[in-house]
C-alpha cells in the first residue's frame, strides 16, 4: 500500500482527510454535540434547533451541487471557498449574541463540506495513481470518524465554553485549507462533468429512494443524540464520551473495511442501514444506561460512515463511467433526508418525546434497508424472467 503512494501524494491524501474531518466532524456534524450548551446559554428552542439543522442540511446540498457543476474545472478554488465557509461559519457561530444569528453561521458553515467533497474527489482522481484510486478515496472520506473525535476531545476540554470550541474549530479548518491548496499545487484543471441523464435517475430511483430514508432516519441522532443523554441525565463526561465513541465507530470503518469490501452494495447498504436502525432505536429507547448508550454510538458511527461507503460502491456498480457524479447526486439525496428527518424530529419531539422520536426514525431507516432487499429480489426476478425468455444454446 504505501509503495504506491509518493510523499506528494500521501500529503495530498492526508490533507483530504484533515479537510473532511474538519468541514464535516468538526463543523457540520458537531451542531447536535454542542447543542444543548448552546440551548442553555441562547435560549434555542428544540423545534428551531431542528429548522436549523435542516437548513444546514439544505444548504449543504447547494454546495454539494455547486461543486459538483465546477469541481473538474476549479478544484483548488473550491477547496479554498470550502475552507472559507467552514471556518468562516465556525468563528460566526462562536461570536453569536443571540440564536438567530448562530442559526444563520450554523447553516452557512455547512455549506462548506458540501463543497469539499466533490473537490476531494476530483483531486485525489487527478493526483493518484490509478491502481491506489479506490484506497486513496476510501481514506479521504473516512475522515469525518476522526473529525468527530476531535470535536468530542474539544469538548471534554473545553465544555460548558461552547464559544471556545467553534473558535478553534474556525482556525484549524483555515489551516487545513491552506495545506490542502499547498499538497494540491500543480495539480490540474479538467473539463466540466457531465450531468446524469434521465435515464440514470431512472435506474437509480431505488437506491436515491434509500438515501433519502437514511438521511430522515439518522437525523434524530446528529441533531439529538447528545440532547437525549442529557436529558437522561448523564453527565457531561459521558454525553460527550458517547459522541466520542461515535467517531471512533466511523473510523473503524478503515478496520472492517477488508471484511466490507468483499459484499455487493447492495448487501453492505442493507447491513450497514440495519445497524443504523439498531443503534437509533436502542439510543433512543436506553439511554440512561450508559454503556448501551456508547454502545449504540458506536454502532451507529460505524454504520453511518460505511454505509456512505456503500452508496459510492452501489452507484459505481450501476453505472462506473458516471460514479463520481452519481455519488455527488446519491450525497445530496441522503442530505436532503436529513434536511427533512431533522425538522421532523424537531417538530415531534415536545408530542410524543426523545423515544417515540428515535423508534420513528429507526423505523425509517429500516425502511432505506428494507428496500434494497426487495430491489435485490426483483431484479433477479427480472433477470430470471430475461434468461428464461431467451434460446437455449445447443
Amino acid at each position: 500500500m504505501k509503495r504506491s503512494f509518493s510523499f506528494g501524494q500521501l500529503f495530498l491524501v492526508g490533507s483530504g482527510l484533515a479537510l473532511v474531518a474538519v468541514t464535516y466532524g468538526l463543523v457540520r456534524l458537531a451542531y447536535g454535540l454542542f447543542l444543548p450548551d448552546v440551548q442553555r446559554d441562547l435560549g434555542l428552542r428544540s423545534d428551531a434547533a431542528g429548522w436549523v439543522s435542516s437548513g444546514a442540511s439544505a444548504l449543504y446540498c447547494v454546495g454539494a451541487v455547486v461543486g459538483f457543476l465546477f469541481a473538474a474545472r476549479v478544484p483548488r478554488v473550491l477547496v479554498a471557498v470550502a475552507a472559507l465557509v467552514a471556518g468562516g461559519g465556525a468563528v460566526a457561530m462562536a461570536t453569536a449574541t443571540g440564536p438567530v444569528a448562530f442559526g444563520m453561521a450554523a447553516v452557512f458553515a455547512s455549506a462548506g463540506a458540501g463543497l469539499a467533497s466533490p473537490a476531494l474527489v476530483q483531486l485525489v482522481a487527478r493526483a493518484v495513481p490509478e491502481r491506489a484510486q479506490d484506497t486513496a478515496q476510501a481514506v479521504v472520506n473516512s475522515g469525518t470518524g476522526p473529525g468527530l473525535v476531535a470535536a468530542g476531545a474539544l469538548a471534554l476540554v473545553l465544555l460548558p465554553d461552547w464559544r471556545t470550541a467553534w473558535a478553534w474549530s474556525g482556525v484549524v479548518a483555515l489551516v487545513v485549507g491552506v495545506a490542502l491548496l499547498a499538497a494540491s499545487r500543480g495539480v490540474g484543471s479538467g473539463d466540466r462533468t457531465p450531468a446524469p441523464g434521465r435515464t440514470w435517475f431512472a435506474r437509480h430511483r431505488r437506491v436515491l429512494a434509500s438515501a433519502l430514508l437514511f438521511g430522515t432516519g439518522s437525523a434524530v441522532v446528529w441533531t439529538y443524540g447528545r440532547s437525549v443523554l442529557v436529558d437522561a441525565g448523564a453527565p457531561d463526561v459521558v454525553s460527550v464520551s458517547a459522541w466520542i465513541a461515535l467517531g471512533a465507530g466511523g473510523a473503524a470503518v478503515a478496520v472492517t473495511a477488508r471484511w466490507t469490501s468483499g459484499l455487493r452494495a447492495r448487501t453492505l447498504w442493507t447491513v450497514t442501514a440495519g445497524a443504523v436502525a439498531v443503534a437509533v432505536v436502542t439510543l433512543g429507547t436506553v439511554p440512561q444506561s450508559t454503556p448501551v448508550a456508547i454502545a449504540a454510538c458506536a454502532v451507529f458511527g460505524w454504520g453511518y460512515t460505511a454505509a456512505t461507503g456503500a452508496l459510492i460502491a452501489w452507484t459505481t456498480e450501476i453505472d462506473a463511467d458516471r460514479s463520481s457524479a452519481g455519488t455527488s447526486v446519491l450525497f445530496v439525496a441522503l442530505v436532503l433526508g436529513q434536511a427533512v428527518g431533522a425538522a421532523a424530529a424537531g417538530g415531534v419531539l415536545a408530542a410524543v418525546g426523545p423515544a417515540g422520536t428515535f423508534v420513528a426514525g429507526a423505523v425509517v431507516t429500516a425502511a432505506s434497508a428494507v428496500l434494497a432487499v426487495v430491489g435485490r429480489r426483483a431484479a433477479s426476478g427480472a433477470h430470471d424472467r430475461s434468461v428464461a425468455r431467451e434460446p437455449t444454446a445447443r
